[in-house]
C-alpha cells in the first residue's frame, strides 16, 4: 500500500518549489563532478572518433525510450492528480502507476528488439561490434527510470532524482568506461552506459517500492492501456521532440562530418549539458505544484510561479554558462589536444541553454493546458532547427570550413531555433492563462558583465589556475551582482531552509487534490 499523499497549502507550492530545487541543485554539482571525469576517459583513452560513434548510437537509444515513456514523465502527475481516492470509487496510486510502467515495458522490449534486428539507424557509419549492439537493453531500463522518478517526484522525493541521476549513473559510466577499456577498449563506453543505465534503475526501484509498494489487485486491461497511450502520446512526442533539438544537431552533424569531429562535438555538448542540468532541478517538484493549481484554477498563481522559476533557472545557467564559457579552451583541452577546436561550439550551446530558458518553464505549464498546441510550436522548433542546420552544412561543405567550424555553426542553429521556441511558448501560455509570462530582469545583464570582466582576468592566467581559480572568480563575480540586483526576497526562498512543517506539505491528513480542470480551449 502506498503512503498517504501530504497535503499541500497555497503558501507552500513555492517553499515546495525552493526546497525541490535546492536539492536537485546539490545534484547538479554531483554530477559536474562526475561528468568531468567520463570527459576525461572518453577522451584520453577512447579518443574523438570512437566518442563520435558512441555519442550517434546513444542518441537513437535515448530518443526511443523517451517515447516508450508514452508521456508519463510528465503526464503521470496528471493522471495521479486526477485519480479520485479509494474510498470515493478511485484506484490506488500504485495501480495507476502500474499501467504506466506495464506500457513502457512493452514498448520499451519492442523498440529494443527492432534496433537489435536494424542496428543501422544507431550507427550510421557502419562501424560497430556485437558488444555494442547491446546498447539495445538500456531502452526499457531508461522509460522505466523516468517513470518511477516522476513518480516520486509527486510525493516531492526529488532525492531519489538525485541519487539516480546525479550520483549513480554519471559515476558508474566513469568508473566502468576506464574499467571496460582494460577489457575491451572497442566496446567499453557502450558496457559502461549500460550498466550505469540499470544501476540507476535499481536505485530509483528501491524508493519506489517503500513509498508505493506493490500494486495490489491490480489487473492489465487491454481498455486502460489503449486510452493512455491515445492519452499520452502528444506528451511523449513533445517530450521526444524537446529532447530531439538537443540531439538533432549531433544526429545531423554525424551526416556531415567524419566520426572525430562529431566527438569533439559530442565532449562540447556534454559540458553545455551541465547548465541544462539546473532546469531538471526544479522539473520534477515543477509539474506536481502546476496540476494542484490548475485544479484551483488558480491562473495567475501559475504565471507567477512560472516566471519565478523561470528566472531562477535563467539566473543559474547564466552564471554556469559564464564560468563555462570564458575559460571554454581551458575546458576543453582538459579532454584532449584534439578537442580545443570545440570552443566555438561549446560557447553557442552555452548560449542556447540559457535562451531556451522561458521555453522549458512555459512548456511545463502548457503540456497541461494546451498540449496540442504545444507539441506543434515542438515540432515547429525542431523543423527550423533541422532547416537551419542542413542548411548550414551544406553552406559549410561548400566552402570546405574546417571542423570546428561545422561544429559552432550547428551549435549556432539550436541557439536560434530555442530562442524562437521560447518566445513563441511564452506568448502562448501568456495568453491562455490571461496574465504575461517573462523571467526577463536587467540584472541578468550586470551582473554577466561582472562577470564577463572577472573572465577577462582569469583567461590571462596559465592553464591550470584558468580553471582552479578564474571559474570561482567568474561564479562569484556574477552570483554577487545577480544575489544584490536582480534576487527579491520571494528568490531568496531559494537558499533558505527555514521553512515551516505546513509549507513544506508534511501533514497528510487532508484530502488529495481535486480531478484536473484546465482553462477553456485545452487544446
Amino acid at each position: 500500500m502506498s503512503t498517504p499523499e501530504p497535503a499541500r497549502s497555497s503558501s507552500g507550492d513555492m517553499a515546495a518549489l525552493a526546497k525541490g530545487g535546492r536539492t536537485n541543485l546539490v545534484g547538479f554539482m554531483l554530477r559536474l563532478a562526475a561528468r568531468l571525469p567520463f570527459l576525461f576517459i572518453g577522451g584520453r583513452l577512447y579518443g574523438a572518433a570512437e566518442l563520435g560513434r558512441f555519442a550517434s548510437a546513444i542518441i537513437i537509444v535515448e530518443l526511443a525510450a523517451m517515447l516508450c515513456t508514452v508521456g508519463e514523465k510528465r503526464g503521470l502527475a496528471q493522471r495521479l492528480a486526477e485519480e479520485p481516492a479509494p474510498e470515493d470509487g478511485g484506484r490506488a496510486q500504485e495501480a495507476v502507476i502500474a499501467d504506466g510502467l506495464l506500457l513502457a515495458t512493452i514498448a520499451g522490449v519492442l523498440v529494443a528488439l527492432a534496433l537489435w534486428l536494424v542496428p543501422a539507424p544507431m550507427f550510421p557509419s557502419g562501424e560497430y561490434t556485437q558488444w555494442d549492439r547491446l546498447l539495445v537493453l538500456a531502452v526499457p531500463a531508461l522509460a522505466l527510470t523516468e517513470i518511477v522518478l516522476a513518480a516520486q517526484a509527486y510525493r516531492f522525493d526529488i532525492a531519489a532524482t538525485v541519487r539516480a541521476r546525479a550520483i549513480v549513473e554519471p559515476w558508474t559510466i566513469s568508473i566502468m568506461a576506464g574499467l571496460f577499456w582494460l577489457v575491451t577498449p572497442d566496446s567499453g563506453l557502450a558496457l559502461a552506459y549500460l550498466v550505469s543505465i540499470y544501476a540507476a534503475l535499481l536505485t530509483a526501484m528501491i524508493p519506489y517500492a517503500r513509498t508505493y509498494g506493490r500494486a495490489h489487485g491490480w489487473r492489465p486491461s487491454l481498455t486502460r492501456s489503449r486510452r493512455l497511450l491515445a492519452r499520452g502520446s502528444p506528451l511523449a512526442a513533445a517530450d521526444a521532440i524537446e529532447w530531439g533539438t538537443r540531439r538533432l544537431d549531433i544526429f545531423v552533424l554525424g551526416l556531415f562530418a567524419a566520426p572525430s569531429a562529431v566527438g569533439v562535438y559530442y565532449v562540447a555538448q556534454q559540458v553545455a549539458s551541465l547548465p541544462q542540468k539546473l532546469k531538471t532541478s526544479f522539473e520534477p517538484i515543477l509539474g506536481p505544484v502546476l496540476t494542484r493549481k490548475l485544479a484551483e484554477r488558480d491562473y495567475a498563481a501559475i504565471a507567477r510561479q512560472v516566471c519565478q522559476v523561470g528566472f531562477w533557472i535563467t539566473a543559474a545557467q547564466a552564471g554556469v554558462a559564464l564560468a563555462l564559457g570564458i575559460p571554454g579552451e581551458a575546458i576543453m583541452g582538459i579532454v584532449g589536444p584534439g578537442f580545443v577546436g570545440g570552443n566555438g561550439a561549446l560557447g553557442f550551446l552555452l548560449l542556447a541553454e540559457v535562451v531556451a530558458a522561458t521555453a522549458v518553464v512555459a512548456e511545463s505549464a502548457l503540456v497541461y493546458v494546451a498540449r496540442l498546441r504545444n507539441l506543434w510550436l515542438s515540432i515547429a522548433t525542431i523543423v527550423l532547427q533541422g532547416v537551419l542546420t542542413v542548411g548550414a552544412m551544406i553552406v559549410a561543405q561548400r566552402y570546405n570550413l574546417p571542423p570546428s567550424w561545422q561544429a559552432a555553426l550547428a551549435a549556432a542553429c539550436l541557439m536560434v531555433a530555442l530562442g524562437a521556441a521560447s518566445l513563441a511558448k511564452a506568448v502562448l501560455l501568456g495568453r491562455i492563462l490571461g496574465h504575461m509570462v517573462n523571467n526577463w530582469r536587467w540584472a541578468l545583464v550586470w551582473a554577466a558583465l561582472a562577470a564577463v570582466a572577472a573572465g577577462q582576468i582569469a583567461i590571462r592566467l596559465p592553464e591550470w589556475a584558468e580553471l582552479v581559480f578564474g571559474i570561482p572568480a567568474i561564479l562569484g563575480a556574477y552570483g554577487l551582482v545577480i544575489w544584490r540586483y536582480g534576487f527579491g526576497p520571494e528568490d531568496r526562498v531559494l537558499f533558505t531552509r527555514k521553512l515551516a512543517k505546513e509549507d513544506v506539505g508534511e501533514t497528510s491528513d487532508a484530502p488529495g487534490p481535486q480531478p484536473l480542470r484546465g482553462p477553456a480551449d485545452p487544446l
